[in-house]
């Protein structure tokens, strides 16, 4: 069996693009993209995914650029698994930051990771707790550190303690949606990391389902969100903003930060085009109705 049968990218690509669009011009406007997030706006619900040690993996900048292009874009910065100074950095840069922490086995540098996010005043925090183990089902290393999946006991403390909104990355059943949000997580980012786990189901299937029982806490999705169409479609189905990741990689090795910044800007301008021809005159009054999946 050829591998590709089950990737989970392959399978969220598939499933995005079965989705088909109704269009509707009578009484149609020109659209705002305008978004807000916890008390803050900015120009889409288009933003970066949480990519960590860019530095690294690609070459020094890559993760100020990526800073830099988004907060040049008016967009939401998410970033991952970084030292304490290169969060420092980052929001130096004028960025709005999310940073989302792994479930550390060593607790105490866990919740050392969230409480300095919170003092540096970070938009929001968050647990990213699809990587608590690794692909032979034992716990997860990173860089050599191991991980350990999180408790819904623990997670009440840390949406308890920390100031922030907490948000909990990669929800992908509604199982664990309903033990982040009675835990008291002001945030879920449905994702399954890129195919960690082989024959996921896609990300923008779940949201139906996940939205009608998360309320007011904001959902978004990630995996295989390349294009402002791919953000209009998962808005349509319940979500609150999407996050684009590998793209963006491409973005910065080809332009840096004004790479990101025009990446962002091009998907925000599709986000808008499929608004318009749809009707759509804000993100509040995209109908779900115009979707149709063959």
């Amino acid at each position: 069996m050829p591998e590709s049968i089950g990737n989970s990218n392959r399978i969220s690509r598939e499933y995005i693009d079965s989705l088909r669009i109704e269009t509707r011009y009578m009484d149609a406007v020109c659209p705002t993209t305008d978004f807000s997030l916890y008390g803050e706006t900015f120009a889409s619900p288009i933003m970066t995914a949480a990519l960590s040690h860019l530095d690294r993996f690609m070459f020094p900048g890559a993760a100020l650029a990526l800073a830099k292009g988004a907060a040049a874009a008016k967009a939401v910065l998410w970033y991952g698994m970084a030292e304490e100074d290169e969060v420092e950095r980052l929001m130096a840069t004028g960025a709005r930051l999310i940073e989302i922490v792994k479930p550390y086995a060593d607790r105490d540098v866990m919740w050392r990771k969230l409480k300095h996010a919170d003092r540096l005043g970070a938009l929001a925090v968050g647990i990213d707790i699809d990587h608590a183990f690794g692909p032979e089902g034992g716990p997860d290393l990173v860089n050599g550190i191991e991980m350990k999946a999180l408790t819904t006991a623990e997670l009440t403390e840390i949406c308890r303690e920390i100031g922030k909104p907490v948000i909990v990355k990669g929800v992908l059943s509604a199982w664990d949606a309903e033990r982040c949000l009675s835990a008291g997580a002001k945030g879920l980012v449905l994702s399954h990391h890129n195919n960690r786990i082989e024959y996921a189901l896609p990300p923008l299937a779940l949201l139906p389902e996940i939205r009608d029982m998360a309320g007011d806490v904001p959902l978004f999705v990630d995996c295989e969100i390349k294009t402002g169409m791919d953000a209009f479609k998962a808005l349509a189905l319940g979500a609150k903003g999407v996050c684009i990741g590998r793209p963006l990689m491409t973005a910065i090795k080809e332009g840096m930060e004004d790479g990101v910044r025009d990446y962002l800007n091009r998907a925000r301008g599709e986000l808008a085009k499929a608004m318009a021809f749809t009707g759509s005159a804000s993100l509040d009054k995209i109908d779900p109705a115009v979707l149709h999946r063959v």
